[in-house]
C-alpha cells in the first residue's frame, strides 16, 4: 500500500484551465473522497492520478515515486468505473481475472485470487455467469472484484454507485466501506453525493470550479465549514443563510428578530454578516421570527418544513412531530450556540 500526494496539480484543455493548483495529501490506508458539483474537476483529478489524463503542471506521487510520466498499468493502481466496464462475452471469473492473465500470471494464482475476492464480495455462486445475467449491484461487485485481485497500492473509484437505485446505493456504500476496513488499501473515491462523502470518508476534499475549498474529516467540515460554499454543500437539507447585522451582543435579522451571540463569537458592532443555520438547529419558539409554511415533508423519522421569511425560503427539520398546514405562520428561532457567520463579500467564515 502507499499514500498519494498531489502538489500544485493543474490541468488545461487548450487555453482553458480546469484544475487550478490542487494540493492534497492522502495517507497510506486512508479513504479519501473527492466531492463537489458536476464540472468541479474531481473526475479529471482522479483520472490524472490514474494516468488516464496527462497533468499540465505539478507533481503526483504514489508512495515515494513521482508518477507524472509513468504509464497507467505501471502505477500499481486499480480503478472502478461508473459504468462497470465489464467484458460482456466473459464470465464473472474471467472478467475478474483478466488483468492477471494479461500480466502472465499462472492459472492457479489467478483462480486462487479470483476465489478469494469472490468470497469477500459474495460472488462465489455467480463465477460462471455472464454480466448480462447479473443485477446492477452484482455487476458493481464484479468490477470491485476485478480491482481486488490485482492487490494494488491504491483503489480509485469514479462515481461507482450513480447507476444504482437509491436502496442499493445505501447497501453498496456500506459494502465498500466494510471492504476498505478489511483490506486497508488507500482509496480515492469520487462522488457528487455529499451523503456518500459524509458516510464513507476518513477525509473529504471539497472541490469547486477546479479549486479545493476545504479538506478535513466529515464532521469537521460539517461543524466548521471554511466558507459559505462548503457550508451549503455539506449537509442535507442544506444550511440556511440569512442576512443580518451585528447589534451589540445580538445579531439582528432583516426580519427584525434579535438573536443572542454565542459567547465565543467576536464580531465588531454594525458589521453586516450572513448568518448560517442548519435546518435541524431551528426550533419553534414564541420569540422567534415569523415564517410562512410553504410545504411540509414528513419522512417518518423527522418532518421537513419549507417556509418563507420575507422573500427568502428556509428549511427546518424537526425530530418531533408537529401539525403544520400550508399558509400557516410559525415562529422559528435559531440556536445561538449552533450559528455560523460568513462574510457577505468573500463568503469566508468569520
Amino acid at each position: 500500500m502507499a499514500g498519494v500526494t498531489l502538489r500544485q496539480v493543474r490541468k488545461s484543455f487548450g487555453s482553458t484551465e480546469v484544475v487550478h493548483g490542487v494540493d492534497v495529501a492522502i495517507a497510506d490506508g486512508e479513504f479519501c473522497v473527492l466531492v463537489g458539483p458536476s464540472g468541479c474537476g474531481k473526475s479529471t483529478l482522479l483520472r490524472m492520478i490514474a494516468g488516464l489524463e496527462n497533468i499540465s503542471a505539478g507533481e503526483i506521487r504514489i508512495g515515494d515515486r513521482i508518477v507524472n510520466q509513468v504509464h497507467p498499468k505501471e502505477r500499481d493502481i486499480a480503478m472502478v468505473f461508473q459504468n462497470y466496464a465489464l467484458y460482456p462475452h466473459m464470465t464473472v471469473a474471467a472478467n475478474m481475472g483478466f488483468s492477471l492473465a494479461l500480466r502472465g500470471e499462472t492459472k492457479a494464482l489467478i483462480a486462487a485470487r479470483v476465489r478469494t475476492a469472490a468470497e469477500i464480495l459474495g460472488l462465489a455462486p455467480y463465477l460462471e455467469r455472464y454480466p448480462r445475467q447479473l443485477s446492477g449491484g452484482q455487476r458493481q461487485r464484479v468490477a470491485m472484484g476485478r480491482a481486488i485481485v490485482r492487490n494494488p497500492q491504491v483503489f480509485l473509484f469514479d462515481e461507482p454507485l450513480s447507476n444504482l437505485d437509491a436502496k442499493l446505493r445505501v447497501a453498496m456504500r456500506t459494502e465498500i466501506k466494510e471492504l476498505h476496513q478489511r483490506l486497508k488499501t488507500t482509496t480515492v473515491y469520487v462522488t457528487h453525493d455529499q451523503i456518500e462523502a459524509m458516510t464513507m470518508a476518513d477525509k473529504i476534499v471539497v472541490m469547486h470550479d477546479g479549486l479545493v475549498e476545504q479538506i478535513g474529516a466529515p464532521l469537521e467540515l460539517y461543524d466548521r465549514p471554511a466558507n459559505r460554499f462548503v457550508a451549503g454543500f455539506i449537509g442535507s437539507p442544506a444550511m440556511n443563510f440569512l442576512p443580518a447585522r451585528v447589534n451589540g451582543g445580538c445579531i439582528s435579522l432583516s426580519s427584525g428578530v434579535d438573536i443572542s451571540l454565542p459567547i465565543k463569537a467576536k464580531l465588531e458592532a454594525n458589521r453586516e454578516v450572513i448568518l448560517g443555520i442548519r435546518p435541524e438547529h431551528l426550533e419553534i419558539a414564541a420569540d422567534g421570527f415569523a415564517a410562512e409554511v410553504v410545504v411540509i415533508e414528513p419522512t417518518g423519522s423527522e418532518t421537513q418544513l419549507f417556509a418563507r421569511v420575507g422573500g427568502q425560503e428556509i428549511v427546518a427539520v424537526f425530530r418531533e412531530r408537529h401539525e403544520f398546514a400550508p399558509g400557516q405562520h410559525v415562529r422559528l428561532r435559531p440556536r445561538a450556540d449552533c450559528a455560523h457567520f460568513f462574510d457577505p463579500s468573500s463568503g469566508q467564515r468569520i
